[in-house]
């Protein structure tokens, strides 16, 4: 009789961590494989350093096929065309079918950038969302030194993933003064949140104070409740709205350098399945990480649906961070194991949070348990410390997805950052 099938698709910081996980708990009563679109899994926190060349982008790159074979688990990189759930089937890329008993989905999103006229790396702007696109902002960064002009800044409408934004402008301002240029170089922070330090999150401690504290100390303007209508060659057209959502002042904000995050959606695999995704393209899910139309389906990762907080002048999505994928992870891998031995999933994530912004001279830190608010954990800080915490977690997460290993390495940052004994990664529920 062969094994149960459980297909990942996905590779990235979830999809890695969580094929891991799976194999080690279902111990050899499965056979798992993972479906991607690259061979190599990318360290995404670090990219704002790669693109002001603080690290080289192959300094956070894994070359996952050895890792997988070590571990028994199967690895494809032709990547997925279409999901088809109806039939336990994925259509591969190179015109193959893969099926499945069990799909877990951690994709990661598609990029949005399309959604505002002239934005991204195939515009007038550039990311950090992904290390090649962080790659080409080094090589644009280095050109811009040579001709210091204005920057902007930050987020478009409907993002969910403000740190690596603040971290950015943050690391660029420190970059800009060992340059000894800053005093040539205008900054402005664009972004939707209603107040600086909102983060999709309505804040975390005093994250409103600490970034808004940092702005003001490196002569940072900002402007919140922004949308951006169209960026051209030099210039970028803002609408800054008030609470009412009309249009309170327009803003043509000219830079010579501009990384703006854009929207997240569902890839193009997943994108208008019914019962499957949600119009955005992101997973449905239940509190079990499990898709409540198709039982065999998981999710976990940025590509799951998850509401805003609440209502906010410009859209605003909810990150999801490591801490809290970390959990999905988890979750998902007992709630596979449990329904292979004939079991309904019991096991809800934490939905944690853990997040180091990394400013090259300092930083700020926070833990929110759970993610979303009420909490019981509320908490922010920041100082020099934080950078060393990145630099140090950057280094053991690496060896965690070259090693193999399913330690709980977010866990372990927040304890060690509260100092305290235990944060849940899962809670038992109802099935």
């Amino acid at each position: 009789m062969s094994l149960p099938r459980i297909v990942i698709l996905g590779a990235g910081l979830g999809g890695t961590i969580a094929a891991y996980e799976i194999r080690d708990a279902t111990k050899g009563r499965a056979e798992v494989t993972v479906v991607s679109d690259s061979e190599d899994y990318w360290f995404v926190p670090s990219n704002p350093w790669v693109a002001v060349r603080w690290r080289q982008a192959d300094a956070i790159r894994v070359h996952l096929p050895p890792v997988m074979r070590r571990k028994g688990i199967g690895f494809t990189s032709v990547g997925c065309a279409r999901v088809h759930p109806t039939e336990n089937r994925l259509d591969l890329a190179d015109g193959s079918s893969l099926t499945y008993d069990y799909l877990v989905i951690a994709t990661g999103p598609d990029l949005a950038f399309d959604e505002v006229s002239g934005l991204g790396p195939d515009g007038h702007t550039v990311s950090v969302c992904r290390t090649d696109h962080a790659t080409h902002a080094a090589d644009l960064f280095d050109a811009f030194c040579q001709d210091p002009r204005p920057i902007v800044v930050g987020a478009a409408q409907g993002a969910s993933c403000f740190g690596p934004a603040y971290e950015f402008a943050l690391i660029l301002d420190t970059e800009l003064r060992r340059r000894k240029i800053r005093d040539a170089v205008p900054m402005t922070f664009v972004t939707p949140e209603p107040y600086i330090g909102h983060l999709g999150l309505d804040g975390v401690g005093d994250t409103k104070g600490l970034l808004e504290s940092e702005m003001r100390n490196r002569h940072i303007k900002w402007v919140t409740n922004a949308r951006i209508t169209a960026v051209e060659a030099g210039m970028m057209h803002v609408e800054e709205l008030d609470e009412d959502a009309k249009v309170k002042k327009a803003h043509d904000l000219p830079f010579g350098y501009s990384m703006i995050l854009p929207a997240f959606r569902g890839i193009k695999a997943v994108h208008g399945i019914e019962g499957l995704t949600n119009p955005r393209g992101f997973i449905l899910a239940d509190k079990h990480q499990r898709n409540p139309n198709f039982r065999n389906v998981y999710s976990l990762g940025v590509c799951v649906a998850i509401p805003p907080i609440g209502p906010t002048p410009v859209p605003v999505g909810v990150p999801k961070t490591g801490f809290m994928i970390e959990s999905m992870v988890t979750a998902v891998a007992h709630n596979l194991a449990a329904q292979i031995k004939g079991r309904e999933p019991n096991e809800i994530p934490s939905w944690n949070a853990v997040c180091l912004a990394d400013f090259g001279d300092g930083g700020v830190a926070f833990v929110a348990q759970p993610q979303l608010p009420p909490r019981n954990v509320n908490w922010s800080s920041q100082g020099k410390w934080v950078h060393m915490a990145k630099v140090g977690f950057e280094k053991y997460f690496l060896r965690k997805v070259r090693t193999g290993t399913s330690e709980p390495l977010y866990e372990k940052l927040a304890l060690q950052m509260l100092g305290i004994n235990k944060l849940k990664q899962t809670q038992k529920g109802e099935a």
